[in-house]
């Protein structure tokens, strides 16, 4: 199979209509058409469903469009290990992480980053979905847990508790809760008891929940639970890493915690020898090790 035609067909499925895939690839509209048929000459088979409102690949346009996202893939990875060079960093690299560590801890720390590789460019994805490595949905995750797919390389970064945690305003109003039984009497902010990859702490507070206490707010973030917390909504459960960059909170309970959550660093195999992947990898060890001399996390 000519490989022009296939670029040309990936373009038309991945945009869906011929003139974007001609904008795209600054061909005319004609263009394209010829080319998507000679495609299916060659191939003896339809891969496209056209109708008024644009292209539906057929189930053989499918097989395709799998094998040249597959190609497509493999070549944006080959790209970007050419253009790693031993003497400059520059280039996009997808890093992916839960919406709480990366709003609280990643993101404040990327500035010191960019002082150092101003031509970076960091693509962050915050969100609680496991995003694919080896289909290269990300070059790069920092999990709150140990990676399950195979052929990662990967990297046991720190270990983080849940703790309880509120302002000092808060508790001068409301009194120092001594034990879980008068924990109960405050209004207690927290994740979402269904939300995701937070199993350990899940495990740890909801016998605390199944008491009677005064009232529970529930965020389906760590960001949310911090700002109520900081606005004296109530006494937070909260990873403990918040505390270096916020030490007006308190803790409470001091004795009580989660068990440890371990977090993970990483990356596809095919990318270990790429100089993007490890200044981040160092970087955010470096930041961790600097954290710890503050506070322990």
């Amino acid at each position: 199979m000519d490989w022009d035609k296939l670029r040309i067909f990936h373009a038309v499925a991945d945009a869906g209509s011929l003139t974007h895939a001609g904008d795209a690839l600054h061909l005319s509209q004609s263009a394209v058409s010829r080319q998507i048929r000679a495609l299916e000459e060659t191939l003896g088979v339809t891969l496209f469903h056209r109708h008024a409102r644009g292209l539906i690949l057929t189930e053989q346009g499918e097989l395709v469009f799998d094998a040249t996202s597959a190609m497509s893939k493999k070549l944006e990875t080959t790209e970007a290990r050419l253009r790693d060079s031993e003497d400059e960093v520059f280039g996009e690299l997808k890093v992916t992480t839960s919406v709480g560590f990366g709003s609280l801890w990643l993101s404040p720390r990327m500035g010191r980053l960019y002082d150092r590789y101003p031509d970076l460019k960091i693509d962050l994805m915050l969100e609680e979905r496991v995003l694919d490595l080896p289909m290269r949905e990300a070059d790069v995750a920092i999990r709150m847990k140990e990676p399950s797919q195979a052929d990662l390389v990967r990297r046991r970064l720190m270990d983080v508790n849940m703790r309880f945690y509120a302002t000092q305003p808060y508790l001068d109003k409301f009194g120092v809760p001594e034990d879980f039984e008068e924990l109960r009497k405050h209004r207690i902010v927290s994740q979402n008891l269904t939300s995701q990859q937070v199993t350990a702490s899940l495990n740890w507070i909801r016998p605390i929940l199944a008491g009677d206490h005064l009232s529970h707010l529930t965020v389906n973030n760590y960001f949310g639970v911090l700002q109520a917390v900081l606005y004296g909504v109530g006494v937070g459960l909260l990873p403990s890493y918040v505390t270096v960059d916020f030490p007006q909170l308190v803790r409470v309970l001091p004795d009580e915690q989660s068990h440890q959550v371990p977090v993970y660093l990483a990356y596809p195999e095919e990318l270990r020898h790429s100089k993007k992947v490890a200044i981040f990898r160092d970087f955010v060890l470096e930041e961790i090790k600097a954290d710890k001399k503050l506070s322990q996390i």
